[in-house]
């Protein structure tokens, strides 16, 4: 486990510190905000809403729930029961992180931006994703540069957002899976595509 933790540590150090930019240093700290990417929802509801009327209300549902169990199983149950210190709170990195946003009262691991948005991109992934091609990789690009920017502004290890990650891809599989079954918009039904 010391190994592990090691290699966290050194990989939180390149990601962080040796790796940083002006460029970053100015975009990470927005981008990485939930209040960033309201339009961005705002726009995927206008998307169904267009195309799928009748489904908009389950489909806002469904999204609402994915990220309430992956919210709830990241802070409330894994965060409490590993109780890992954010490195911007421990002692042995503090004086070399770069801390670019508020540190945060809660526990490092896992990550919960990480597991929102991973389990978001795959519950996008699967519930629209034929509206568009090469939409899976946009959307796990998404995901992942939210998770990126975590460790770079300095309240995240990298293990955090990778096993936050994983955890919320399979939240995100399982609820779009049940999305699907009940619900499940078809690329066989008229679309009004926005243009």
């Amino acid at each position: 486990m010391a190994e592990i933790i090691a290699i966290d540590e050194y990989l939180f150090n390149l990601f962080n510190n040796q790796w940083s930019n002006g460029f970053f240093d100015v975009i990470m700290p927005i981008w990485r905000n939930k209040v960033f990417w309201i339009p961005f929802y705002v726009f995927l509801l206008a998307l169904v809403g267009f195309n799928f009327p009748k489904k908009l209300v389950p489909f806002f549902l469904m999204a609402l729930l994915t990220i309430g169990i992956s919210d709830t199983i990241s802070s409330r149950l894994i965060k409490k029961t590993v109780k890992r210190d954010r490195p911007c709170r421990q002692a042995n990195l503090v004086e070399d992180a770069r801390v670019l946003v508020k540190c945060g009262g809660g526990f490092s691991f896992t990550s919960s931006h990480a597991t929102n948005h991973f389990a978001l991109a795959t519950f996008f992934i699967l519930s629209i994703g034929f509206l568009f091609p090469y939409t899976k990789y946009i959307f796990l690009l998404w995901a992942a540069s939210i998770s990126y920017g975590q460790v770079y502004v300095g309240v995240h290890f990298p293990f955090d957002v990778i096993m936050g990650g994983f955890i919320g891809a399979f939240i995100g599989y399982l609820l779009g899976r049940t999305f699907n079954k009940y619900w499940g918009l078809s690329n066989k039904e008229p679309i009004n595509q926005l243009a």
